[in-house]
């Protein structure tokens, strides 16, 4: 009997914990279907809620309903680059704010140079990262910005 109620109190407290806990939106903004499968992979394994868009305009739109708490942005993506999303994304009152990592094979100082002009919070090249790294920066930019 003392067992049983000792099981429910902790399956009411796990319960209601559970319950008040905000899982972090992440956006994914690519157009590669491997590396996005793989960083869905990577963050929803990590408890993390993912959603993602192929390209600028329909990531736009996707920012628009889903509010991520995070955006994982490519650069190279049909219809809208990366660059001009950004742009798009920080001239309008509710993406000043957003948190965006730019995660590219663009490696050169001038195009990291130009995206953290435009306030990007992170600038990763894909090809030098495990999906473990970046979901390691991706926590620390968000246990950063927590503070």
């Amino acid at each position: 009997m003392t067992h049983n109620i000792c099981l429910r109190y902790l399956e009411t407290r796990v319960y209601t914990w559970s319950m008040s806990t905000k899982k972090v939106k992440v956006a994914i903004i690519e157009d590669d279907i491997a590396i996005v499968q793989m960083y869905r992979t990577k963050f929803e394994n990590e408890g993390y809620d993912v959603a993602t868009a192929p390209d600028g305009v329909s990531g736009l739109e996707l920012i628009d309903t889903y509010t991520p708490d995070i955006i994982l942005l490519d650069l190279m993506m049909p219809n809208m680059n990366g660059l001009d999303m950004l742009q798009r994304l920080r001239s309008q009152p509710a993406g000043r704010d957003a948190k965006v990592v730019v995660l590219t094979n663009m490696g050169d100082t001038e195009t990291a140079t130009k995206v953290y002009k435009m306030a990007a919070d992170d600038y990763i090249v894909k090809a030098e990262m495990t999906p473990k790294q970046v979901a390691e920066r991706v926590k620390a930019l968000l246990a950063k910005s927590a503070s």
